[in-house]
């Protein structure tokens, strides 16, 4: 039995889809059907049952993925145990973030990490489905950590710490017959435009539950996944939009205005898979985070 083996059962494991575990494994999907097949040969039985459909786990099958995940640990920490005698860290680890969000100062994060250990490989993935997106690659394990905003009731299998929370203000141009208005309700707001990022953004799920409990239907109109972008366009007079308080300091033109009974928050966290036991390369760059958190 080998380690590539119980990496590609894992992966099918966990996808429940071979062409999904191949796109994860950076493999072509004959290679994991072939490893599979391999691992089954060895060990007598079925792992998984197949149809043109889906793919789900048999009983073996089952009673294998937490064993295999515990095989992979232990390899790993012997790896991390080699390295560690040797005063070398190495490794790479897989990060992932949100673009145009300051809470952590990242580069000067990696650069400080690459400074202290050089060896240590990391690979960058900015956002384009948002938080949730980069929830669903920790857990699929196409990410070791992530800078994310997650809902109150955080997904299982992940563990989060808050690194900061942004009060969301509401921002309209200066010239919106809104801005001679020093407070509203969300009730006032109904018939307007609004600016937000796209769904599957932290920021996006706070306004609209706050919308939602409050009984009240909004209209996005424009949706972008970029602060500043959405800050200008609500300047230029295309919308209204809730943003964090630090993009409207940099934005002139917006007219900022209180929200009767309102306020909105948003949190930035840190995320790691819970099942999977780090790295010691993973742990050198959380041991670093704190320094390069922003007050704002």
């Amino acid at each position: 039995m080998e380690l590539r083996q119980l990496e590609h059962f894992i992966a099918v494991a966990e996808e429940l889809s071979f062409t999904r575990a191949a796109r994860r494994l950076h493999v072509v999907q004959s290679g994991v059907s072939a490893a599979i097949r391999s691992l089954e040969r060895e060990l007598g039985c079925a792992l998984f049952e197949r149809s043109s459909q889906q793919v789900r786990l048999t009983g073996a099958g089952a009673a294998l993925l937490p064993e295999a995940r515990a095989t992979l640990d232990a390899a790993q920490a012997a790896q991390d145990a080699v390295r560690a005698a040797q005063d070398t860290l190495r490794g790479t680890v897989n990060v992932g973030a949100m673009a145009s969000v300051e809470v952590v100062d990242l580069p000067a994060l990696l650069g400080q990490l690459h400074a202290r250990h050089p060896a240590i490989d990391v690979r960058l993935r900015l956002a384009t489905t948002g938080s949730a997106g980069l929830a669903h690659a920790l857990l699929s394990g196409d990410l070791d950590v992530a800078f994310l905003s997650l809902p109150e009731h955080k997904p299982a299998g992940i563990d989060a710490r808050e690194l900061a929370t942004v009060p969301l203000v509401l921002v309209v141009s200066a010239a919106h017959p809104l801005a001679q208005r020093g407070k509203v309700a969300l009730a006032d707001l109904a018939g307007e435009p609004f600016v937000d990022f796209p769904p599957g953004y932290g920021n996006r799920e706070v306004v609209d539950r706050a919308f939602a409990v409050a009984g009240v239907v909004r209209r996005v109109a424009l949706e972008v996944p970029d602060i500043d972008m959405g800050a200008a366009l609500v300047r230029h007079g295309l919308g209204i939009a809730f943003l964090p308080a630090f993009a409207v300091a940099r934005t002139p033109g917006l007219h900022v205005l209180d929200v009767h009974g309102t306020m909105l928050r948003w949190s930035m966290h840190l995320g790691t898979s819970s099942t999977r036991r780090p790295s010691s390369a993973l742990r050198a760059l959380l041991d670093l985070v704190d320094l390069h958190v922003i007050a704002l």
